[in-house]
């Protein structure tokens, strides 16, 4: 029997939600597919294309939409608030880092359309997809802040196979690359921790502020007795 003062769970999403999230988990599939093959017949080595940052957070994402709209297309809640949230997070830095840094400087053997699916395309629609379905519980920010251990550990992994490979997916994690070595990468490391940490705190608020404004108008839609 229900406790009269439970709060009542937020229904499925809808079914054209959950059929967009298989259609973009599917893109990313697909892009991520063309990427490494691509990489694969070319001598950078398919080690290389599972140690961009932009690989491994699309990964994520793909998983996390096809699981999601499978989920919601039998009526299940599906992933893990926490768990959607820090792809949201993963996949906003890759699409600011990105336009921001990289797009002029960064080469790769991926494909115009994947560059611009895994990006473009990917970053805006997990925010929008955020904002349509936020979370079904409160995210706690201590339970947050466990999403900056992936990015930090990818952070040392990239450091220590490029010392010893002597290659590194991105410019500013190369100390050979123009002036300071290690005392320029290190600051930008930092940096990008800081904006991991601001687009986080963007992301938790945002994600709770609409879960609270979805369960007031789930009670007030409730049928009161007379």
């Amino acid at each position: 029997m229900t406790p009269a003062h439970a709060r009542p769970q937020p229904p499925p999403p809808p079914l054209p939600l959950s059929l967009s999230r298989l259609a973009l988990g599917l893109l990313l599939a697909v892009a991520l597919g063309f990427a490494a093959d691509r990489t694969a017949a070319s001598t950078t080595g398919i080690a290389d294309f599972f140690s961009y940052f932009t690989t491994l957070s699309g990964m994520a994402a793909c998983v996390v939409l096809l699981a999601g709209g499978w989920a919601g297309v039998w009526g299940r809640a599906g992933v893990p608030d926490a768990v959607r949230g820090a792809v949201v997070l993963y996949m906003t830095i890759t699409g600011f880092v990105y336009g921001l840094i990289l797009t002029e400087s960064h080469d790769t053997l991926m494909p115009a359309w994947a560059h611009h699916v895994l990006h473009q395309v990917a970053p805006v629609a997990l925010i929008a997809d955020w904002l349509a379905d936020p979370p079904r519980h409160r995210i706690r920010y201590p339970r947050a802040v466990y999403w900056l251990v992936p990015p930090i550990v990818y952070v040392g992994y990239a450091l220590i196979r490029g010392a010893v490979t002597d290659w590194y997916p991105y410019p500013f994690l190369d100390p050979d690359q123009g002036v300071g070595g290690y005392g320029r990468v290190i600051p930008a490391c930092l940096l990008l921790l800081v904006l991991f940490v601001a687009v986080g705190a963007l992301v938790v608020p945002a994600g709770n502020a609409l879960r609270a404004r979805r369960d007031a108008e789930d009670v007030d839609d409730r049928p009161r007795g007379g």
